[in-house]
């Protein structure tokens, strides 16, 4: 039923989409960011996780997923798939880290696209999805690139790799706070806010289409596809985003993830 039901909304999108862009199309136009990557790019993973998972362990979920904290709290179920859906409960106690789920990606300009919803019984959630590239955890922690952040009344993105994970930043912030009796010096506070920008959305535990793109020094989010931000800063051009990955310190689920690559 759910492979049916997902065959007819994607046809009838399909047909959709190419009337809009038809319409749409000339100077000035909007650009609908799915379309481009469609259009434009490579696609280099999809999954609509129509199958079982295997255990509770770092590759449990399939398909080239890994769940980077399962091993901080073994034998707890984080990742489940439920009738092709990948819901997600983390152990943020138990790992002393949110839940941290990723998959190969390797792009400059590209995206992902994916469905999610907030399940019924989860209080103040929120989804983080964004880029990762461990190759670089000499100078930028853990390799965290840049993230959407989407939450039951806003929608947040940041530049982590040249902001607040910057290696290099950290230090500044630790001697900051040093010279200044514990607190965030505020020229330092200015610069990590320049690093992000927060957008009011209303969420509600309906599923929805969420798109989000780097392209050259700008990152996009959109859902349903209305565009909420498009954020320019340095660390989007970062050349290689090498995970997708998907994270969040409560409860989310998740249906039919696709990423291109768009050079």
């Amino acid at each position: 039923m759910k492979t049916v039901a997902r065959w007819l909304g994607s046809t009838a999108l399909s047909g959709l989409v190419s009337s809009v862009t038809l319409l749409a199309a000339g100077p000035g136009a909007p650009r609908d960011d799915l379309v481009w990557l469609k259009s434009q790019g490579t696609l280099l993973f999809e999954d609509s996780f129509e199958r079982e998972e295997t255990g509770t362990g770092l590759k449990d979920i399939g398909n080239g997923w890994e769940n980077a904290t399962a091993d901080r709290a073994k034998g707890i179920k984080q990742a489940d798939l439920d009738q092709g859906i990948l819901k997600v409960n983390s152990a943020t106690k138990e790992a002393g880290h949110m839940s941290h789920i990723h998959h190969d990606a390797g792009f400059r300009n590209g995206g992902v696209y994916l469905r999610f919803r907030f399940p019924e019984s989860a209080k103040g959630v929120r989804l983080q999805v964004g880029f990762v590239d461990r190759e670089v955890s000499s100078s930028i922690h853990a390799g965290h690139l840049c993230y959407a952040f989407v939450s039951e009344d806003s929608v947040l993105l940041k530049d982590s790799g040249t902001g607040f994970h910057s290696l290099a930043i950290q230090k500044r912030i630790e001697e900051g706070k040093k010279a200044n009796s514990g607190k965030m010096p505020e020229k330092i506070a200015a610069f990590l806010k320049s690093k992000e920008v927060t957008v009011p959305w209303k969420g509600d535990r309906e599923w929805h289409d969420l798109v989000l793109v780097t392209d050259g020094d700008a990152m996009r989010l959109s859902i349903d596809g209305k565009l909420l931000k498009e954020f320019r800063s340095e660390g989007f051009a970062h050349p290689a985003k090498r995970w997708v990955s998907l994270l969040s310190a409560n409860s989310f689920w998740v249906d039919d993830v696709k990423v291109w690559k768009v050079n």
